[in-house]
């Protein structure tokens, strides 16, 4: 009973929950990067490039004989996920130095003093015209 226990307050312990949220929602968010990449961003590349299809680009290094099906190196399916990962890897880039740029905001906005409070202004005024006075 000893180890049931121990895996289950490792199992419903809040890092691994939290580790499991992250994984669920970076797996969601991979493929919507995925779908921006291949269907927003790639065509246009595509047409640029005079329309090649990279994913269909291959070389056959042997002809399908009989029931065998053919050897190929589909060469552009890795040219495609090189390019892929390239533009994911700066848009990732880019979303991180942007949440930087937030957080150092933020930041420099909390380390700045708070001016003081009215009330202690005026308090400090009395005090200056009191030390006059005398």
């Amino acid at each position: 009973m000893g180890m049931l226990k121990e895996f289950k307050e490792f199992a419903v312990k809040g890092n691994v929950v939290d580790m499991a949220v992250g994984i669920i929602i970076g797996a969601a968010f991979g493929k919507i990067i995925s779908s921006l990449v291949g269907d927003v961003i790639m065509p246009p590349i595509g047409v640029l490039l005079g329309g090649v299809d990279f994913s269909s680009l291959s070389v056959i290094v042997q002809e399908a004989v009989d029931k065998k099906p053919a050897v190929v190196i589909s060469y552009g399916k890795f040219l495609q996920t090189i390019i892929d990962f390239t533009i994911i890897a700066a848009a990732m880039f880019m979303a991180i130095k942007a949440m930087n740029t937030l957080k150092k905001k933020e930041i420099e906005a909390a380390a700045e003093p708070a001016a003081p409070p009215n009330q202690e202004l005026l308090l400090a005024e009395i005090r200056d015209l009191l030390r006059e006075r005398k």
